[in-house]
């Protein structure tokens, strides 16, 4: 471990997960998950096209779930009952999301994604819920383009949000037009995917080239939202763009255990003013602990012009280096967190 640079331990909380398998997986599946559609003739028929409104908690949700169901075959070889799908991480972030209101409207105007209100919203307002819908809509898409969902692109309409409408692709042509690289690159997933040969080591090479390449088309396309937030949540949300760099070069496994322990040390709930990592009163210590990192990693990041990054990705390189980094990560998890699931 000594060839590790100090600062790989920032992200400790991030990377820690439990390699434990869990008695019953479906209590770790993301809120709502049973509720959502798990087949496209769940969702409402018109003209002969299934209507997606990816604007709605369990109807983009859903996308998730027909998705993870698809693809499953290709991932049984590697564990039972879907487990070890790297898809997983899509909607479990995007369970997050939703259950700590990052889906709701930032600038409460309107009732959208409040509890007292209508609480199954997705707001156009929310940076978090526009960077979603790419991490959503164009993996979907791109998987009923590649032919693994049934379907044809088609048969299938997205509707469009309330507003800003020009900001966001509707149908598998018009984001290959808008995206082609990142487009391009969800599909060399998917043709990966379904080769008898593909090893989990080279899906998670093109996952996260795919994932990477969304957030980077989006980088700054939604700033604007950022106005609606406090200083403490905005600063998290722009670390957190940072940050994935640093997940994707470690290829972290997002599977559904991986997944779930992952999203347990995030913030719990959106950040407000005076919000201070590692003081603030109601998250955990390794929640402090893990916000304070990832603020850091981006500042860090920041002071570097990204050689910080560089490097990282060069110690990356060998699969040895990688999970040497896994079993140091999920030894700090088990020291300070006593819902770990590899504990005793």
């Amino acid at each position: 471990m000594a060839f590790l640079p100090p600062w790989a331990c920032i992200l400790a909380g991030c990377f820690s997960v439990s390699l434990a398998e869990a008695s019953n997986l479906s209590a770790l599946y993301p809120p709502l998950w049973k509720e959502s559609p798990r087949q496209f003739s769940d969702y409402r028929v018109e003209n002969g096209k299934y209507v997606i409104d990816p604007w709605v908690y369990p109807e983009r949700m859903g996308m998730y779930k027909i998705l993870l169901n698809q693809t499953a075959r290709y991932f049984e070889k590697f564990a039972p009952e879907n487990e070890q799908n790297i898809l997983w991480g899509l909607p479990l972030q995007h369970g997050w999301q939703y259950s700590t209101g990052r889906l709701a409207d930032p600038s409460q105007r309107t009732d959208c994604g409040y509890e007292s209100g209508d609480h199954m919203c997705i707001s156009v307002d929310s940076w978090w819920a526009d960077i979603n819908y790419f991490l959503s809509v164009l993996p979907f898409l791109a998987a009923v383009d590649s032919g693994i969902m049934g379907i044809s692109s088609d048969q299938v309409m997205i509707l469009p949000p309330p507003k800003d409408q020009t900001k966001f692709c509707l149908t598998a042509a018009t984001c290959q037009s808008s995206f082609p690289r990142t487009m391009r690159k969800w599909n060399a997933f998917y043709q990966h995917m379904q080769l008898p040969s593909s090893s989990f080591e080279d899906l998670m090479k093109y996952l996260w080239a795919a994932h990477t390449s969304t957030l980077e088309d989006h980088d700054e396309r939604f700033d604007d939202r950022f106005k609606y937030y406090s200083t403490a949540e905005a600063y998290f949300g722009r670390s957190w763009i940072v940050d994935v760099g640093y997940i994707a070069a470690s290829l972290f496994p997002t599977t559904l255990i991986r997944a779930h322990e992952f999203g347990k040390v995030l913030p719990p709930r959106m950040l407000v003013n005076g919000d201070k990592a590692p003081y603030i009163s109601d998250f955990t210590e390794l929640q402090n602990n893990v916000l304070f990192g990832l603020n850091l990693l981006r500042e860090l990041d920041d002071a570097t012009g990204s050689w910080s990054l560089t490097i990282w990705k060069i110690l990356m390189k060998t699969q040895d280096a990688r999970k040497l980094l896994l079993e140091l990560l999920e030894e700090v998890l088990k020291n300070h967190n006593p819902t770990y699931l590899g504990n005793d």
